[in-house]
């Protein structure tokens, strides 16, 4: 079977790409992503419409998305996070159905048991053979890890491979073999590596975030869970990042290795690594170049698929095995649900990823955020949105001190016998608002622009239309 295609356009005919169906994308290249904009234009010169377009993440270098939703020939979108252009124009009411957000594992969980059907899956692949062997590890476009892509090259009808570095068969190593791939497209560009790299995957050198990340590992120091063989996972944000640094000083003390890290993994992860304080990394998705260039070097830094990663799946996932996670916030209330979807205007500015996942599996979920951004409070009577349930989340760390959950009095003692400054949540949002003043509340209309799912399928939220 030959299955090379000589351009992108012979490939989506080949594929038998039509009007009314779901098409998927990952989003490893992240905002240096050329495919998904290559394929709509390609989908829109062939006159096809109706296109629902089921994208792991969508970023601002898909702005001409807009553009194909006011011709008609995207009219669904099902993503995990969605920021830039295309997140303000929905926000206002560009598409005529609400996007549909997913967590990471969420959506993973949702195309495994067949919630999701995909006609065709579209994988940017940085290496690819003739026959459909892919890796994300070699070539000008490396980014690593291809975890997000899984599920859509196991379950979609049809799976195109995206490349522009085609090598003789076979490949190795070998990320998304041929079983999995029915065609391949040679093309000049599939993207620019350096769009993984991002503002928030940047190590901050502001003192609030460091006070902050110095309380969050001081935190998991005095849970207990910081003991030999421990899990964690970090993020990406400024603090997130900062809180891996700290970490350091406290595992020497304490003479601990950590079994693994995992998640999108940054430099500062690989550091980890390298040094000897963690074991493996467990990586469905690389944050950084220096992340790329470890898993295609190291043997302890390994690719995982999301429905392993987080999914909510009856056999287990690997965030169910997971210590400690510190995560990120637009804005937390006072029952502790966290907001990642919207900003305090209530426009649409990101998503859930794998927020609500790692919260809902780690033994320890610490918030991360400064008490207020831009004047604003981050601690707030109701979340504007609620992306993660306050009963998966233990507490929330800010640079005036820490808020414990109720239910986890353990917690709170734990961290007083550790001299860490505990307040009631209340008591941190008088604090915000005293400098802040009460913010008016964001004005929106009834027009629900956006649907939250919760990873076991329940809508969670919704989103209205912006003002």
């Amino acid at each position: 079977m030959n299955k090379l295609k000589n351009s992108l356009r012979e490939a989506i005919e080949a594929a038998g790409l039509r009007s009314g169906m779901t098409i998927s994308f990952h989003h490893h290249l992240r905002n240096g992503d050329h495919v998904l904009n290559m394929v709509l234009e390609e989908a829109a010169r062939m006159g096809i419409r109706d296109l629902t377009l089921q994208a792991s993440s969508i970023f601002p270098v898909h702005a001409p998305l807009i553009g194909h939703i006011q011709s008609g020939v995207v009219t669904g979108i099902e993503t995990c996070y969605l920021s830039g252009p295309v997140a303000e124009a929905v926000s206002h009411g560009l598409l005529q159905k609400p996007v549909l957000f997913r967590s990471h594992g969420g959506r993973a969980a949702a195309i495994a048991e067949g919630r999701v059907h995909i006609d065709i899956a579209f994988i940017a692949a940085p290496s690819a053979d003739p026959a459909g062997n892919l890796n994300g590890v070699a070539g000008p476009a490396a980014c690593g890890s291809l975890g997000y892509a899984f599920a859509d090259a196991r379950c979609a009808d049809t799976v195109v491979a995206v490349t522009d570095n085609l090598v003789p068969y076979p490949l190795a190593p070998v990320s998304i073999d041929e079983t999995q791939v029915d065609y391949v497209a040679k093309v000049d560009c599939i993207g620019d590596p350096r769009g993984i790299v991002s503002g928030t995957t940047s190590m901050t050198r502001d003192p609030v975030a460091l006070r902050i990340a110095d309380y969050a590992a001081r935190a998991m120091a005095a849970s207990g869970l910081m003991r030999e063989g421990f899990s964690f996972q970090t993020g990406a944000g400024g603090a997130s990042l900062a809180v891996t640094e700290y970490l350091k000083p406290l595992m020497r003390e304490r003479g601990v290795t950590a079994d693994f890290g995992m998640g999108g993994i940054t430099g500062a992860m690989v550091e980890l690594l390298e040094k000897g304080y963690i074991r493996q990394l467990l990586d469905v998705q690389c944050f950084d170049l220096k992340a790329v260039q470890s898993i295609r070097d190291s043997p302890n830094h390994i690719e995982i698929p999301a429905i392993r990663y987080a999914a909510p799946i009856k056999r287990g996932s690997a965030v169910d095995r997971l210590n400690c996670v510190v995560l990120g916030a637009t804005e937390i209330d006072t029952d502790f649900n966290v907001n990642v979807h919207t900003d305090s205007s209530g426009g649409i500015i990101g998503g859930s990823g794998g927020h609500s996942d790692t919260a809902a599996g780690a033994a320890l979920t610490l918030i991360v955020a400064p008490l207020f951004r831009a004047r604003l409070p981050i601690v707030v009577d109701r979340a504007g949105c609620i992306s993660t349930p306050g009963s998966t989340v233990d507490a929330l760390v800010t640079q005036r001190g820490i808020a414990v959950h109720p239910r986890r009095a353990d917690l709170r003692e734990a961290l007083l016998r550790a001299h860490l400054p505990v307040y009631d949540i209340h008591d941190l949002q008088a604090m915000a608002t005293r400098v802040t003043g009460i913010p008016d509340a964001p004005r929106h209309g009834d027009r629900i622009v956006g649907l939250v799912e919760y990873r076991d399928g329940s809508v969670i939220d919704r989103i209205y239309q912006q003002l």
